[in-house]
């Protein structure tokens, strides 16, 4: 060879920037990660390529994040971006109900809230996550199998792909229950649903079907996950069978009324499959591994760069904004939000609350308590 007198190193480096047993689990509540062989269409799997599967374990909790969580989706993303074996990462959860509904309110209310460093603090790891995300040099799918809802809407906007299950729902809920979605929503929702749709599920806190957000263009594919028998049954809570009704597009829409009841006892009831899901996520993982490599990860951060525009605009005075709001409506909140089962009651006394900001009341633990729901008495 004309180049062979040239001092060469030939060993492979290892890359990796975490310890997997310092960050991953397999008992909840944890991230965990694994890595699966890449198989052909006939289930054939191919020697040397995997995809890493980036997995939410906290099921009792529908999969919301704690702070040790979140440090094991920032070692995760940054192992399998650095993974030269790795063709892709599919970010998920454990379970049939949720994916992600964010960060975990009890952790929140009992540990972070009045401790606005520490909740500042928190949220630099939270930033690390998303960045993470968005960052990581191979394609993310978002395999939706749940409620998408809150941070867990924010953290599956950040990957490139989403393939959901017909049972999940998106939606925000910081406005509600104290928070502001400044964890990537109000940076990437405009750009998937257009201003004013964003504007209203960041502040409605109304929860939106898989379908009605496949029509919208927040996600790429909905896929039924009940089956009888042979057959696949689509979410019957949803209208799926037309467009339009009066006048108005239903297409996508919960129904209401005795229909939505019925609907909801038979899912409640229901055995779901997700094979339909898993095939769909190993189609597009086939499509990604029959690709040129480095003009699909150029593509890819071409598309990330609007979504990261925002971001990084906003995710360092969100930081601390966030931290601040921990001494005050956070406070209310997370703890009435994780009071409810003492309680029945998740939400504050909103009438109240802005009755006392109307006479200038002071922000202290005496308004708190006027306006936070009350245990029940004992026989309630």
């Amino acid at each position: 060879m004309p180049l062979d007198w040239l001092p060469r190193e030939d060993t492979k480096k290892n890359h990796e920037l975490f310890k997997g047993e310092d960050y991953f689990g397999k008992e909840p509540p944890c991230t965990m990660y694994e890595k699966k062989p890449i198989t052909d269409p006939d289930g054939n799997e191919i020697e040397g390529l995997y995809s890493a599967w980036i997995t939410l374990n906290n099921p009792r909790q529908y999969n919301s994040y704690t702070t040790e969580m979140v440090k094991g989706v920032i070692a995760g993303f940054h192992n399998a971006s650095l993974d030269r074996s790795v063709v892709a990462v599919v970010f998920t959860a454990v379970g049939d109900k949720a994916f992600c509904t964010g960060g975990n309110t009890k952790e929140y209310a009992e540990y972070y809230s009045k401790r606005p460093n520490e909740y500042g603090e928190y949220m630099e790891l939270f930033n690390h996550m998303v960045d993470a995300i968005l960052f990581c040099k191979k394609p993310v799918i978002c395999r939706v199998n749940g409620m998408r809802v809150a941070g867990g809407q924010e953290i599956g906007m950040a990957a490139d792909i989403a393939v959901s299950s017909d049972l999940a729902i998106f939606g925000q809920a910081g406005p509600k229950h104290g928070s502001a979605p400044d964890g990537g929503s109000s940076d990437f929702l405009p750009w998937f649903l257009g201003i004013e749709d964003a504007m209203w599920n960041c502040i409605s806190c109304e929860m939106w079907s898989a379908y009605k957000m496949k029509r919208l263009g927040l996600i790429t594919k909905v896929v039924p996950v009940i089956k009888e028998g042979d057959d696949w049954v689509r979410n019957p809570q949803v209208v799926t069978d037309k467009w339009v009704a009066d006048g108005e597009m239903v297409y996508g829409e919960f129904k209401t009324g005795e229909e939505f009841k019925q609907a909801r006892e038979y899912v409640k009831n229901a055995k779901t499959d997700f094979t339909l899901l898993d095939d769909s996520v190993n189609e597009i993982i086939w499509r990604f591994t029959n690709l040129f490599p480095g003009c699909l990860i150029k593509t890819i951060d071409s598309i990330r760069a609007k979504k990261k525009f925002f971001w990084d605009y906003s995710k360092n005075y969100n930081r601390h904004w966030l931290a601040t709001n921990m001494s005050g409506e956070a406070f209310l909140g997370f703890h009435a939000f994780n009071t409810k089962k003492l309680t029945g009651k998740d939400t504050i006394d909103f009438i109240k609350y802005r009755q006392l900001i109307a006479e200038g009341a002071y922000q202290d633990d005496e308004i708190f308590e006027k306006v936070l729901p009350k245990p029940k008495k004992e026989g309630e």
